[in-house]
Formats: structure tokens, C-alpha cells, sequence
């Protein structure tokens, strides 16, 4: 299968890739993932809490909303040092991209912003890609963690608009696209995409791809989540999602968004070497791994530095590093 690079999908379309039949799909899928990238080779990423818990929103999946009573405990911002030391530890165990998550509904103008702005540069001035997710921006803060060095930033889209408000009530979707698009007005890229396990339908997953894959650039990265449930959320008893569901989503975002980094990251832990391998050949070109088995929080487990190094060894993949600054996606104003 030979595809192109397409701003313009249909629902239907991506529905009928979604519903392949599967290992006809995870072959299509794969072929596309020849065509634009080395499928030797894996992003592994670093996703540092630089502010942690206390959160005043409410999505029902959260550890860190402060509305749930949760194992999650509030923490102050790290300091700089602290998270460059992170950072440093991550680099020689081959990490190529720092992802630094604070548990804020929206980033303020403020002493704390300035903090990050430095963490942001001397991270970078590492050699390292880095990734900032902080919540809702404006246009003036996205083009200020730009000029700091910023790669990337997450903004997830979580689920389709139309399941949104299902979750989330304290912010909206059109607020998640709006700090989409104030990121692509610089030279960061996006890195968006969703949770899997919500109790969302297969036609909201398909929903959540077609927002995605019509953007114009495409995100530069598609994190795939599955849901880790958290006693004390709303969302504590969801069922586990099935492997196969999980294939099946890497298998259709990679076809439809040929050129995006699909990051295979929350819920990886629980996701035996074989499993995981299904992911890799459906498309995932990307994980999250780490120094203390966890990826965020003390509820999101992720595999460690050394048993990730002996995956990768074992299927014969090798770890991929930072892309140079001057192959940085140009923004839409630079390019006209």
C-alpha cells in the first residue's frame, strides 16, 4: 500500500480503514510506515512531572485534578537543576526527546512560566528534542517557548468532540484547538492525539483521528494512551481496552497520518513484549520510558531504561536520535 499525504479524509474513510480486517490492516499499515520512515528505528522519550497534582480541572481520567482524592499528591514546580539532572540521565540511556508535563488548566504570564522558559532552553542547548505540556496557551506564549528552543507541544484531544464533554466540563473542545493552533503559528510542531478506555465508541475514536488527520500540517506526533484507571476518578472502573483495539488504532492513524511520529504511551506497561510488537509493525514509532517506572505520576506505570533496551535489542530496533533543528518543520505563516 502506497499512500500520500492527505488533508482531506472523510469519517467514512477512516472508518472503513479502522474495520479491516485486522492483520490486513496491520500489513497496510506497515507498508505506509516503510514508505516514510526506518522502521528500525524508535523514538524513546522522557516525560518528566515538573509540577505535579492540584489541577482545577476535571477530566475524569486524572490523577492530578484536585477535585479526586487520588494517591496523586500536589508538588511545588521542580527547580531547574533538578529537571536538567533528569534530563542528563535520560540523554545516556539514549533518549532523544524530554516531555515536561505540568498540572496546569492554562499557562500564566508569570515567575513559574519564566522557569520553564529556562528549563526549555537548557534542556535543548543538550541536544535533546523537547516536548512541553502545560495546558490552554496563547499565541504570545507559544511563540515565547519557541524563541526558548521548544520542539514540540502536547496537547491531546483525548477522545471525538462529540464524547468530549462526557469527560471533560471545565474546559472545551474548541478551547484544545485553539491552543492547537496557536502552536502552529510558530515553528513548534504539535504533538496531539488521545485515550483509549474512556467508554468511548469505535466511530469517536475514528472521529478523534479525522480531526487530527485533517489538520493541516499534520501533528508531528500522535501519542496513542490507553487509559490507566485511577481510584478515586470517575473513570476507576472502566474495563481494560483489548490489545487488538489498540493495534487497530496505531494500524489507522498511522495510514492516515503518514508522516506523524505515533507514540505508543500510556498503559505500555501492561503490554507484554508481543504485544508491543504488534504495535511496532501496526506503526507505533515511539515510546515513553524512564529511570523510576512511572511515566507521569506514581499511576501510570512505564518499563524502565534497561528493560526497554533489552525490547528493542530483542526485535532487533534500534533507538532513534533528536532530529537536527534545521529539519524542523517549517510553521503555515513561514511557508505561505
Amino acid at each position: 500500500m502506497s499512500v500520500g499525504i492527505r488533508y482531506d479524509w472523510q469519517e467514512a474513510e477512516i472508518q472503513k480503514i479502522y474495520d479491516m480486517p485486522l492483520l490486513e490492516l496491520i500489513y497496510q499499515a506497515a507498508s505506509v510506515h516503510r514508505q516514510y520512515h526506518d522502521p528500525k528505528k524508535i523514538q524513546v522519550c522522557k516525560l518528566i512531572s515538573i509540577k505535579t497534582g492540584g489541577c482545577p480541572e476535571d477530566c475524569g481520567y486524572c490523577a492530578q485534578s484536585s477535585r479526586y482524592k487520588t494517591e496523586v499528591k500536589p508538588q511545588a514546580l521542580l527547580d531547574k537543576d533538578t529537571v536538567v539532572n533528569i534530563a542528563q540521565t535520560a540523554k545516556q540511556k539514549g533518549v532523544s526527546r524530554v516531555c515536561m508535563g505540568a498540572a496546569w488548566r492554562e499557562v500564566r504570564d508569570n515567575s513559574q512560566f519564566e522557569i520553564v522558559l529556562e528549563m526549555v532552553k537548557e534542556v535543548t542547548d543538550m541536544g535533546l528534542e523537547v516536548c512541553c505540556t502545560l495546558g490552554m496557551l496563547t499565541a504570545d506564549q507559544a511563540k515565547r517557548l519557541e524563541t526558548a528552543g521548544l520542539y514540540a507541544y502536547n496537547h491531546n484531544l483525548d477522545t471525538s468532540e462529540d464524547y468530549y464533554s462526557t469527560i471533560i466540563t471545565t474546559r472545551t473542545y474548541s478551547d484544545r484547538l485553539n491552543t492547537i493552533e496557536n502552536v502552529r503559528q510558530t515553528n513548534v510542531t504539535v504533538c496531539s492525539g488521545g485515550i483509549l478506555g474512556l467508554g468511548e465508541t469505535a466511530e469517536d475514536r475514528v472521529s478523534m483521528l479525522h480531526t487530527l488527520a485533517n489538520l493541516n500540517p499534520h501533528p508531528e506526533s500522535v501519542p496513542i494512551n490507553i487509559l490507566s484507571q485511577v481510584e478515586g476518578t470517575p473513570l476507576e472502573n472502566q474495563p481494560d481496552v483489548p490489545i487488538w483495539d489498540v493495534v487497530r488504532m496505531i494500524a489507522t492513524a498511522r495510514i492516515v497520518m503518514p508522516t506523524s511520529d505515533v507514540r505508543l504511551s500510556a498503559g505500555r506497561a501492561r503490554l507484554s513484549q508481543v504485544e508491543q510488537a504488534f504495535c511496532f509493525m501496526a506503526g507505533a514509532n515511539s515510546i515513553f520510558s524512564s529511570d523510576d517506572n512511572k511515566m507521569l505520576t506514581v499511576t501510570t506505570p512505564c518499563p524502565d531504561y534497561d528493560a526497554d533496551q533489552e525490547m528493542l535489542n530483542l526485535l532487533g530496533l534500534e533507538m532513534r536520535p533528536p532530529v537536527q533543528r534545521a529539519n524542523q518543520i517549517a510553521s503555515p505563516a513561514a511557508v505561505g
